[in-house]
Parts: structure tokens; C-alpha cells; sequence
């Protein structure tokens, strides 16, 4: 390649050919730096790598060097560091696998004809080969974000399928990435290879920094290796090897956590294989991952949606439905009154109707469900009824059930002030049964409180499907602060430490937007006491905590100190239920209410 400036050390720069200003000699010779690139092994080849690596994430829509020969030139790197280990182990050559398969990665992530090029230039057998583990989890990562790319487009899906191991290799890193990344990188600092501390921080940051990262580019392989996984999940002819039991058990736990909030993870791959019969047969005989699709469904997590699909396409299909009504029924009905919820605007509705044509279409065999669900599908078909009928009730005839509610309220209140919880848990459900179903803010004050006296009565689930309620009936949805802080308890005293994470914080959120004096933050400061659930359920949920606990990183429940790098009592970290809980019970129950009329709010009762 000439000299572009000869003021220029190195001969061939590619940022020299780069400010060339005529077009014609630029592409000429940027296809020449592609073409003679590989079989080159000067110092520095790392430097134009990482410059590409920066124009690939910056202007990933532009064809100027797909079509000079980018993918070709990545693809021959890659396959050099793959087998010229003395190559790979010279200067700073040990990037730039990592960085060829992350060009490639970024030029196909929204172009179906970049995909179709990176294919035609043979980039899927060196990505496998990465994928396998033939380097580290770093490229892993990298090529399996490439490859997910790729196995988008309907045009180049069949090239990645054709590598038959792809699939299985996406399966094993799935379930497996956050114990490597924990075994290999997080838990011995003093063994963390130099490349990938670099890579992590950009140089940038200490010990402190490469641990968060890693956290976060750990969960970051698992979620793409999901999403290759979802590619294929869309045909059936993959799902028999996809939904085998001990992947389908672990699929909801596999959430992204904080750290990358954005992937639907597992839940989405789950709605994906429910959207076919075949993986509606499959999920349906997993027990648990029912129950777990229920906890997401009824939890304040941005894909509770996703979940919702799952379980009504379940009770929807008649091979399915009979299996998983008496898990799946309590959930849905709980949701009942929601409104909007992702995509769905009378979500609420449509679980009605769905329900209410499962029983139609059991008929004589209503021996499928059990009594319990059955009562409840029954009681709400009726509650739907009373909505109806009250559109045509007087207004006099509604005042005289909003005053009588109120009363049975206010003794409610007043039995819980005493100490008699389970007394006034049942004047609640009294209040409930006389409020107009239209009374929707008192409706939630009724189950809030309800839920409050479940907690105190050790009776968690109640709690959990009485805060939903309130939470589902609220406008907007899934805001109710006391209704949240009531399930993250509840969530808390079941073990479920993902859901009371995200109700607790969600609580915090609402706290500081809300006028209650109750419940706003005083001088911005986070109670202590939800300070205090945030933090256990963030050691509980870690997302490295299970490997952790294989690897000899925590050794017990109560001491995890050292693996999240804190120091603390772990005294003091007390069970909400067993302390904040009964605190925050004694107090006083809600008394909110606002009964609308004619246009205009009368409030008909004080504080108590």
C-alpha cells in the first residue's frame, strides 16, 4: 500500500488512508489495508482494529467498508488468533478477535443486507468456533451477539441453523455464562487476565469498575444467547431441543437483572415457545416454571406482560388448559381489573372473557379445576355482573352501598387499631362485598389494607394476591406505593427475592414523587426500612449468587459479605415480615378515600 503522508511512521496507516480527500484513492486503498491486513504481522494492527471497532458502533448503517471487504478481513482475523496462537500472544494481538467479532456484530445488527454480505464473506464458521470456547468467555460473548444478529434476518437464519451445534452450544451458555464469568473472571482478582480487565473499563476504572462490569457483560452473554435461542425457538421444528425440563425450570430465573433491565431474558424466550402448540405441551408439564410464570405475571417487572401472554395462551388451548387452571386461574383473576399493560389496552377484559370461555368450554367436565379456583372464577364472572348492573342503578341506591362499605370500613379500621387483625380482615372483605365495583380508589384501599392484615396473620400469599388487586385497580397501574411496599413484604417472606427487589424499589420511586406525607421522603432520604429490604434482596437476588455459592464464594445465607465486597453485621439484616412488616401494620390502616359524584369528590370520612 504507498505512503499516504510522509510524515507518517508507519507505512499504510489506515488513519492516514482515512484522511485521504479523494473518494476514488480513499476506497482503493482502504480495500487494499482489508485485503493485506491478515497476512500481515507488524505491531500496532491492533490500533486500526479498535478504530473500526469505534466507527462500527458509531455509523453501523454505513456501506463504505462492507463493501471494501470488512467482513472478509474480520473473518481471516478471527481464524488467525484461532490458529496462530504465537500471533495471538504477540503485541496486543489478543484483542483483536474480540474486536473483529464485535465489527461484526455491530454491521448486522440492523441490516439485513450487511447480514447477507458477513455470511456470503464466511464470518459463521470462525463465530462458532469463538462460540464454542476455543478462546475465552469474552469473545463468547461477542460471537454470540453476532450470531444472534445474523439469525434474525429470514435470509440468513438458514446459514446459522445450518451449523447444527449452534443451537446446543446457545442452550449450554444460557445456562452456564454467569458461573463462568464468576469462576473465571470475578472471584479471584488477582487471576483476571490483564486483556480483559482492559476491554471491561477501557482502562478506566480499578477492581471496583471490572467487577460491576463483569456483573453486567455477564448478563449480557446470558441474554444473548437467549435471544440466538429465540431465533430458533420461532420454528418448531427446533423446540423439542430447546424445551427439555432442566432449561424450561431455569428459564424465568434467568432475568438480566438490574444491570441490564432492557432484555426480556427468559420470560421472552418463554413467550416465544408458548406461541406454538408444541411449546405450549412442553411448558405446561413443568410445574415449576408455571409457578414462576405466575410470580412474573403478577410482579412490578417491565416484562409482566410477557408472562400474562404465557398463561393466557395456556388456559386458551384445551390440551394445555386443564393442566394449569388451578395454578394459573388465582393469577389471572387477580389481574382482572388491570387496564393497560404493554401492549394490551383492556387487558383486564380479556382475561374475563378467557376465563369465562374455559368454563363454557368445560362444561360437564368442570372436574378439571378444583373447587377453590372454580369459586373464585365464578365469584369474579358474578363481580363482572354487578359492574354491568350498576350502569343502570340509581345514584341513591349506589350512595346508600359507597356509606354502608364506609361503615364496615371504618369498624375495620377500628378492629386493627385494637389488634384484632383477623377481625378486621374480615370487615374488609364485608366492606368489599357491599362497595360499588365502579368505586375503584376505595376498592383499593380495601384490598391494600386487607393485604396488610394477611402480612400480620403470617399469610403471605393472600397478601401477595390482595396487593395486586389494589395494585392492578390504581391509576396508573402498579403505583400504589402502600400496596407495593404491602407484596415486597409479602414477596419477602416467601423467599421470592427478585420480586420484592423490584416492589421495593418501585415503592421507593413512588415515595418520591408523592405528596402523602406518609410516604414522601423526608430530605430525599430513603426510609431506613426499605433501605434495609433493597439491600438484603440485592445480596439475595445477585446475580452471581448461585455460582457464588457453588464456588465457595458465600458460604451461608448470612454471609455474603465478602463476595459483594461489603462490610457489614449481617445482624442487621432483618427479615421485613418479621420487623419493618408488624412496624408498619401498627401504625394506623388506610383511610383514603375518594367517592366520585355527579362530577364533583365528597369525602366521607376522616381519620380515624
Amino acid at each position: 500500500m504507498d505512503k499516504i503522508q510522509s510524515d507518517c511512521p508507519y507505512p499504510g496507516c489506515f488513519f492516514c488512508v482515512m484522511k485521504e480527500a479523494n473518494p476514488s484513492k480513499r476506497r482503493a486503498s482502504v480495500l487494499k489495508f482489508f485485503r493485506e491486513l491478515p497476512s500481515q504481522d507488524d505491531d500496532g494492527q491492533v490500533l486500526p482494529i479498535s478504530g473500526l471497532w469505534n466507527t462500527a458502533m458509531a455509523h453501523p448503517n454505513d456501506p463504505e467498508f462492507i463493501n471494501l471487504g470488512i467482513f472478509e478481513c474480520m473473518a481471516a482475523l478471527i481464524w488467525k488468533g484461532l490458529k496462530n496462537r504465537r500471533w495471538l500472544a504477540h503485541d496486543q494481538n489478543i484483542y483483536i478477535p474480540y474486536y473483529a467479532a464485535h465489527i461484526i456484530g455491530s454491521y448486522t445488527m440492523n441490516m439485513e443486507e450487511f447480514a447477507e454480505r458477513a455470511v456470503r464473506a464466511g464470518v459463521i464458521p470462525p463465530l462458532v468456533e469463538l462460540l464454542r470456547g476455543r478462546l475465552t468467555w469474552v469473545e463468547q460473548r461477542v460471537a454470540v451477539r453476532a450470531l444472534g444478529h445474523l439469525a434474525t434476518y429470514p435470509s440468513t437464519f438458514p446459514a446459522v441453523a445450518d451449523h447444527g451445534e449452534v443451537l446446543e452450544l446457545a442452550i449450554q451458555l444460557a445456562s452456564s455464562s454467569l458461573e463462568i464469568v464468576y469462576s473465571h473472571f470475578y472471584q479471584f482478582v488477582d487471576r483476571r487476565l490483564g486483556y480483559h480487565c482492559d476491554l471491561l473499563t477501557r482502562g478506566m476504572g480499578g477492581v471496583e469498575m471490572e467487577s460491576r462490569k463483569a456483573e453486567e457483560w455477564a448478563s449480557q452473554l446470558q441474554c444473548w444467547s437467549l435471544q440466538l435461542i429465540n431465533c430458533f425457538a420461532f420454528k418448531p421444528e427446533f423446540l423439542h431441543d430447546i424445551c427439555k425440563a432442566d432449561f424450561l425450570i431455569k428459564l424465568p430465573g434467568m432475568w438480566g437483572g438490574l444491570v441490564n433491565e432492557n432484555s426480556p431474558a427468559g420470560v421472552g424466550l418463554l413467550r416465544t415457545i408458548c406461541q406454538s402448540k408444541v411449546g405450549r405441551g412442553h411448558v405446561a408439564n413443568i410445574p415449576g416454571t408455571i409457578d414462576a410464570l405466575c410470580n412474573i405475571a403478577r410482579s412490578s417487572d417491565d416484562w409482566q406482560y410477557m408472562a400474562v401472554d404465557c398463561l393466557i395462551w395456556l388456559v386458551q388451548d384445551a390440551s394445555t388448559s386443564h393442566k394449569v387452571i388451578d395454578k394459573v386461574a388465582p393469577t389471572l383473576i387477580d389481574l382482572a381489573n388491570i387496564s393497560t399493560l404493554g401492549d394490551y389496552k383492556k387487558l383486564g377484559d380479556t382475561i374475563v372473557t378467557v376465563l369465562q370461555e374455559f368454563m363454557q368450554q368445560s362444561g360437564n367436565s368442570r372436574s378439571t379445576i378444583s373447587a377453590q379456583p372454580k369459586a373464585e372464577i365464578d365469584e369474579l364472572l358474578r363481580s363482572k355482573q354487578s359492574l354491568k348492573l350498576e350502569k343502570s342503578m340509581p345514584k341513591e341506591d349506589l350512595h346508600i352501598k359507597q356509606a354502608a362499605a364506609l361503615v364496615v370500613k371504618l369498624e375495620g379500621n377500628s378492629m386493627f387499631s385494637s389488634g384484632n387483625i383477623a377481625g378486621a380482615a374480615e370487615k374488609y372483605s364485608e366492606a368489599l362485598a357491599l362497595c360499588p365495583m365502579k368505586s375503584k380508589k376505595e376498592r383499593v384501599v380495601l384490598y391494600s389494607n386487607r393485604a396488610q392484615c394477611y402480612l400480620l396473620l403470617q399469610q403471605p400469599l393472600a397478601a401477595i394476591s390482595d396487593a395486586t388487586r389494589a395494585l392492578c385497580l390504581h391509576s396508573p397501574v402498579n403505583r400504589h406505593a402502600k400496596s407495593l411496599w404491602r407484596r415486597a413484604q409479602a414477596y419477602d417472606m416467601l423467599g421470592l427475592a427478585k420480586e420484592s427487589l423490584l416492589d421495593a424499589i418501585l415503592f421507593i420511586n413512588e415515595c418520591s414523587q408523592s405528596n402523602d406525607p406518609d410516604l414522601s421522603l423526608k430530605q430525599n432520604k430513603v426510609p431506613d426500612y426499605a433501605e434495609r429490604l433493597v439491600k438484603k434482596q440485592m445480596r439475595a437476588a445477585w446475580l452471581f449468587r448461585e455460582a457464588a455459592l457453588k464456588h465457595g464464594g458465600v458460604h451461608c445465607e448470612g454471609d455474603a459479605s465478602d463476595a459483594f465486597g461489603q462490610e457489614g453485621d449481617d445482624s442487621e439484616w432483618e427479615t421485613a415480615s418479621e420487623s419493618d412488616a408488624e412496624n408498619d401494620a401498627r401504625g394506623e390502616a388506610d383511610d383514603e378515600t375518594e367517592w366520585k359524584n355527579d362530577g364533583h369528590q365528597e369525602d366521607f370520612c376522616e381519620k380515624s
